[in-house]
């Protein structure tokens, strides 16, 4: 454990911003998966639909620094790729 208080408050800190990005991390993990479930439902509206708001979601989450933008880029496409795939 550290000694130091700035060291101290560090910890605190890196936990805090830990525990958000697991939250977002999660949080993207949920909408991606939905895509794919409807990709394999083979409903294409639904997955439109699921694409634009996990699109939306990556966006934001590279935006906060969770994610490189090139990561969210390919994630992008290759959702869109396979949503595309369907028609």
């Amino acid at each position: 454990m550290a000694n130091i208080k700035s060291a101290k408050k560090r910890i605190l800190v890196i936990n805090t911003r830990t525990e958000r990005n697991k939250a977002i991390r999660s949080r993207v993990k949920t909408y991606v998966k939905k895509v794919y479930q409807c990709v394999e439902a083979g409903d294409k509206d639904a997955a439109a639909e699921a694409l634009r708001e996990a699109t939306g979601e990556l966006n934001k989450a590279c935006s906060k620094g969770i994610y490189h933008k090139n990561t969210v880029s390919r994630k992008i496409s290759r959702l869109a790729a396979c949503v595309n795939k369907m028609a």
